[in-house]
Protein backbone atom coordinates (compact mmCIF):
# COMPACT_ATOMS: atom_id res chain seq x y z
CA UNK A 1 0.00 0.00 0.00
CA UNK A 2 2.46 2.44 0.89
CA UNK A 3 4.49 1.86 -2.02
CA UNK A 4 1.43 2.46 -4.38
CA UNK A 5 1.02 6.02 -2.40
CA UNK A 6 4.83 7.01 -2.86
CA UNK A 7 5.09 5.34 -6.31
CA UNK A 8 7.41 2.55 -5.36
CA UNK A 9 11.04 2.46 -3.72
CA UNK A 10 10.12 -0.45 -1.31
CA UNK A 11 8.60 1.09 1.57
CA UNK A 12 8.78 -0.43 5.25
CA UNK A 13 5.74 -0.81 6.50
CA UNK A 14 4.60 -0.92 9.73
CA UNK A 15 0.96 -1.89 10.79
CA UNK A 16 -1.38 -0.50 13.04
CA UNK A 17 -3.69 -1.03 16.03
CA UNK A 18 -6.33 -4.48 14.51
CA UNK A 19 -4.57 -2.93 10.78
CA UNK A 20 -6.44 -0.32 10.88
CA UNK A 21 -3.62 2.36 9.77
CA UNK A 22 -0.14 1.62 8.15
CA UNK A 23 2.85 3.19 8.34
CA UNK A 24 6.58 3.76 7.06
CA UNK A 25 9.23 5.65 6.63
CA UNK A 26 10.09 7.30 3.62
CA UNK A 27 11.63 10.92 1.84
CA UNK A 28 9.38 13.40 1.14
CA UNK A 29 10.42 16.70 -0.11
CA UNK A 30 11.37 18.67 3.00
CA UNK A 31 13.78 15.34 3.74
CA UNK A 32 13.27 12.21 5.60
CA UNK A 33 9.54 11.80 6.98
CA UNK A 34 6.83 9.12 8.09
CA UNK A 35 3.84 8.31 6.11
CA UNK A 36 0.60 6.96 7.55
CA UNK A 37 -2.30 5.66 5.75
CA UNK A 38 -5.37 5.47 7.19
CA UNK A 39 -8.39 3.40 6.20
CA UNK A 40 -12.15 3.54 6.50
CA UNK A 41 -15.20 2.62 5.28
CA UNK A 42 -16.69 5.32 3.22
CA UNK A 43 -19.54 6.12 5.82
CA UNK A 44 -17.47 6.25 8.72
CA UNK A 45 -14.61 8.40 7.41
CA UNK A 46 -14.72 11.69 8.82
CA UNK A 47 -15.58 10.84 12.21
CA UNK A 48 -13.69 11.37 15.48
CA UNK A 49 -10.47 9.16 14.23
CA UNK A 50 -10.10 10.31 11.19
CA UNK A 51 -10.07 13.64 11.94
CA UNK A 52 -7.88 13.57 15.08
CA UNK A 53 -4.07 14.44 13.47
CA UNK A 54 -5.20 17.26 11.78
CA UNK A 55 -7.49 18.44 14.75
CA UNK A 56 -4.37 18.21 16.67
CA UNK A 57 -1.91 20.14 14.70
CA UNK A 58 -4.49 22.51 14.79
CA UNK A 59 -5.39 23.04 18.29
CA UNK A 60 -2.65 21.52 20.45
CA UNK A 61 -0.03 24.19 21.69
CA UNK A 62 3.05 24.01 19.74
CA UNK A 63 5.20 22.99 22.73
CA UNK A 64 3.85 19.44 23.26
CA UNK A 65 6.43 17.32 21.51
CA UNK A 66 4.85 15.40 18.96
CA UNK A 67 5.66 15.08 15.23
CA UNK A 68 4.39 17.91 12.54
CA UNK A 69 2.03 16.93 10.50
CA UNK A 70 2.98 18.24 6.96
CA UNK A 71 0.57 16.92 4.45
CA UNK A 72 -2.85 15.72 3.87
CA UNK A 73 -4.13 13.99 0.63
CA UNK A 74 -7.56 11.54 0.77
CA UNK A 75 -9.07 9.54 -1.57
CA UNK A 76 -11.82 7.03 -2.23
CA UNK A 77 -12.03 3.67 -3.95
CA UNK A 78 -15.59 2.03 -3.91
CA UNK A 79 -16.67 1.52 -0.69
CA UNK A 80 -13.56 2.73 0.74
CA UNK A 81 -11.78 5.59 1.84
CA UNK A 82 -8.20 6.77 2.58
CA UNK A 83 -6.13 9.17 4.12
CA UNK A 84 -2.43 9.61 4.06
CA UNK A 85 -0.60 11.69 6.34
CA UNK A 86 2.99 12.93 6.32
CA UNK A 87 4.68 13.71 9.07
CA UNK A 88 8.00 15.13 10.25
CA UNK A 89 10.21 11.54 11.21
CA UNK A 90 11.16 11.85 15.14
CA UNK A 91 14.47 11.21 16.37
CA UNK A 92 14.85 7.72 18.44
CA UNK A 93 12.14 5.27 18.80
CA UNK A 94 9.12 3.78 20.48
CA UNK A 95 9.61 2.72 23.72
CA UNK A 96 7.93 -0.74 23.44
CA UNK A 97 6.19 -2.61 20.33
CA UNK A 98 2.79 -2.78 22.24
CA UNK A 99 0.55 -1.21 25.02
CA UNK A 100 1.29 -3.46 28.13
CA UNK A 101 5.26 -3.47 29.00
CA UNK A 102 7.16 -6.55 29.43
CA UNK A 103 10.61 -4.80 30.38
CA UNK A 104 11.61 -1.75 32.23
CA UNK A 105 12.51 0.78 29.69
CA UNK A 106 15.40 3.05 31.46
CA UNK A 107 13.78 6.88 30.95
CA UNK A 108 16.30 10.31 32.06
CA UNK A 109 14.36 12.73 34.07
CA UNK A 110 14.55 14.87 31.64
CA UNK A 111 11.58 12.94 29.73
CA UNK A 112 9.64 12.49 32.91
CA UNK A 113 9.76 16.42 33.39
CA UNK A 114 8.98 17.29 29.58
CA UNK A 115 6.02 14.59 29.51
CA UNK A 116 4.43 15.99 33.06
CA UNK A 117 5.03 19.82 31.30
CA UNK A 118 3.15 18.27 27.82
CA UNK A 119 0.36 16.55 29.86
CA UNK A 120 -0.45 19.99 32.01
CA UNK A 121 -0.82 21.87 28.56
CA UNK A 122 -2.19 19.50 26.82
CA UNK A 123 -4.89 19.29 29.40
CA UNK A 124 -6.20 23.08 29.03
CA UNK A 125 -6.91 22.89 25.41
CA UNK A 126 -10.34 23.39 24.75
CA UNK A 127 -12.09 20.96 22.00
CA UNK A 128 -15.27 19.43 21.23
CA UNK A 129 -13.71 16.37 20.40
CA UNK A 130 -14.57 13.12 23.54
CA UNK A 131 -12.15 10.25 24.30
CA UNK A 132 -14.62 9.21 26.94
CA UNK A 133 -18.13 9.42 27.21
CA UNK A 134 -19.93 9.70 30.51
CA UNK A 135 -22.59 7.73 28.68
CA UNK A 136 -19.86 4.86 28.80
CA UNK A 137 -18.80 5.25 32.48
CA UNK A 138 -22.56 5.14 33.23
CA UNK A 139 -22.48 2.02 31.90
CA UNK A 140 -19.36 0.19 32.16
CA UNK A 141 -18.11 1.06 35.37
CA UNK A 142 -20.76 -0.35 37.42
CA UNK A 143 -20.18 -3.80 35.56
CA UNK A 144 -16.73 -4.32 35.38
CA UNK A 145 -16.05 -3.22 38.89
CA UNK A 146 -18.66 -5.14 40.23
CA UNK A 147 -15.97 -7.20 41.83
CA UNK A 148 -15.18 -4.62 44.39
CA UNK A 149 -16.29 -4.81 47.64
CA UNK A 150 -18.00 -2.78 49.99
CA UNK A 151 -18.35 1.12 50.09
CA UNK A 152 -22.25 1.38 47.98
CA UNK A 153 -21.62 1.64 44.60
CA UNK A 154 -18.96 2.02 41.99
CA UNK A 155 -19.03 5.89 41.21
CA UNK A 156 -19.33 7.23 37.67
CA UNK A 157 -19.39 10.47 37.84
CA UNK A 158 -15.13 12.15 37.69
CA UNK A 159 -14.45 14.66 39.89
CA UNK A 160 -13.29 16.27 36.88
CA UNK A 161 -12.79 16.45 33.19
CA UNK A 162 -9.75 17.94 31.17
CA UNK A 163 -8.10 17.17 27.67
CA UNK A 164 -6.50 13.96 26.93
CA UNK A 165 -4.18 12.08 24.49
CA UNK A 166 -6.66 9.39 25.21
CA UNK A 167 -4.04 6.43 23.93
CA UNK A 168 -0.97 6.87 25.81
CA UNK A 169 1.14 4.39 26.38
CA UNK A 170 4.78 3.43 25.42
CA UNK A 171 3.89 2.05 22.14
CA UNK A 172 3.03 5.89 21.43
CA UNK A 173 5.81 7.33 23.22
CA UNK A 174 9.00 8.29 21.77
CA UNK A 175 12.65 8.32 23.68
CA UNK A 176 15.35 9.36 25.29
CA UNK A 177 13.96 12.77 23.63
CA UNK A 178 9.82 12.78 24.40
CA UNK A 179 8.07 12.78 21.52
CA UNK A 180 4.30 11.72 21.50
CA UNK A 181 2.77 9.96 18.91
CA UNK A 182 -1.05 8.97 17.39
CA UNK A 183 -3.31 11.55 17.77
CA UNK A 184 -6.21 9.77 16.67
CA UNK A 185 -8.69 9.60 19.36
CA UNK A 186 -8.03 12.64 21.80
CA UNK A 187 -10.09 14.95 23.50
CA UNK A 188 -11.73 15.45 26.74
CA UNK A 189 -11.92 12.36 29.27
CA UNK A 190 -11.73 12.40 33.20
CA UNK A 191 -9.23 14.29 34.21
CA UNK A 192 -5.74 12.40 35.03
CA UNK A 193 -6.61 9.98 32.15
CA UNK A 194 -3.47 9.95 30.35
CA UNK A 195 -1.20 9.42 33.56
CA UNK A 196 -3.74 6.45 34.98
CA UNK A 197 -3.64 4.79 31.49
CA UNK A 198 0.31 4.78 31.66
CA UNK A 199 0.43 3.67 34.91
CA UNK A 200 -1.81 0.75 34.39
CA UNK A 201 -0.21 -0.70 31.14
CA UNK A 202 3.01 -0.53 33.18
CA UNK A 203 1.52 -2.81 36.17
CA UNK A 204 2.81 -5.82 34.39
CA UNK A 205 6.66 -4.60 35.42
CA UNK A 206 6.42 -3.31 38.81
CA UNK A 207 9.19 -1.53 38.80
CA UNK A 208 8.19 0.44 35.65
CA UNK A 209 4.46 1.28 37.24
CA UNK A 210 6.88 2.41 40.83
CA UNK A 211 8.54 5.01 38.39
CA UNK A 212 5.29 6.01 36.85
CA UNK A 213 3.26 6.25 40.14
CA UNK A 214 6.31 8.56 41.46
CA UNK A 215 6.85 10.49 38.47
CA UNK A 216 3.25 11.00 38.05
CA UNK A 217 1.94 11.26 41.77
CA UNK A 218 0.85 15.04 41.47
CA UNK A 219 -2.00 13.23 39.22
CA UNK A 220 -2.59 9.91 40.81
CA UNK A 221 -2.52 10.21 44.10
CA UNK A 222 -5.44 12.65 43.77
CA UNK A 223 -9.01 12.07 43.99
CA UNK A 224 -9.51 12.91 40.30
CA UNK A 225 -6.19 10.40 39.25
CA UNK A 226 -7.74 7.23 41.32
CA UNK A 227 -11.16 7.70 39.17
CA UNK A 228 -9.16 7.97 36.23
CA UNK A 229 -7.55 4.59 36.95
CA UNK A 230 -10.84 2.85 37.52
CA UNK A 231 -12.26 4.10 34.30
CA UNK A 232 -8.91 2.63 32.51
CA UNK A 233 -9.36 -0.40 34.62
CA UNK A 234 -12.82 -0.39 33.39
CA UNK A 235 -11.71 -0.25 29.53
CA UNK A 236 -9.05 -2.66 29.80
CA UNK A 237 -11.26 -5.57 31.17
CA UNK A 238 -13.91 -4.45 28.67
CA UNK A 239 -10.60 -5.55 26.11
CA UNK A 240 -9.87 -8.42 27.60
CA UNK A 241 -13.29 -10.31 26.68
CA UNK A 242 -12.16 -9.65 23.24
CA UNK A 243 -9.11 -11.52 24.26
CA UNK A 244 -6.81 -8.56 24.46
CA UNK A 245 -3.81 -8.00 27.14
CA UNK A 246 -5.48 -11.54 29.43
CA UNK A 247 -2.10 -11.62 31.36
CA UNK A 248 -2.89 -8.23 32.27
CA UNK A 249 -6.24 -9.29 33.84
CA UNK A 250 -4.99 -10.11 37.74
CA UNK A 251 -2.92 -7.23 38.06
CA UNK A 252 -5.73 -5.07 36.69
CA UNK A 253 -8.30 -6.73 39.59
CA UNK A 254 -5.58 -6.07 42.39
CA UNK A 255 -4.52 -2.69 41.40
CA UNK A 256 -8.57 -1.91 40.85
CA UNK A 257 -8.84 -2.63 44.77
CA UNK A 258 -5.80 -0.66 45.69
CA UNK A 259 -7.45 2.47 43.95
CA UNK A 260 -10.75 1.55 45.55
CA UNK A 261 -9.97 1.63 48.98
CA UNK A 262 -8.09 4.79 48.68
CA UNK A 263 -10.87 6.51 46.65
CA UNK A 264 -13.20 5.41 49.11
CA UNK A 265 -11.37 6.31 52.20
CA UNK A 266 -11.26 2.81 53.67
Amino acid sequence: MLDTVCGGGGVREAWGWWGRTLGGPVTGPDGAAWLRVAHSPVEKAGGKLWTGPEDAERLVPEPVPRPRLRLVRQWTDGGDAYKAELYDRVAGGTLASGPVLTDAPSLPVAWWSGLRAALGLLSAVRTERTAVRQAYLDRAMPKYLGFLDGGGPVPTTAPAWSTAHGDLHRANLVGPELGILDWEGWGSAPAGYDAALLHVYSLAVPETARRVRAELAAVLDSDAGRFAELVVVTELLQSAERGDNLALVPALRRRAGEVWRAFDGR
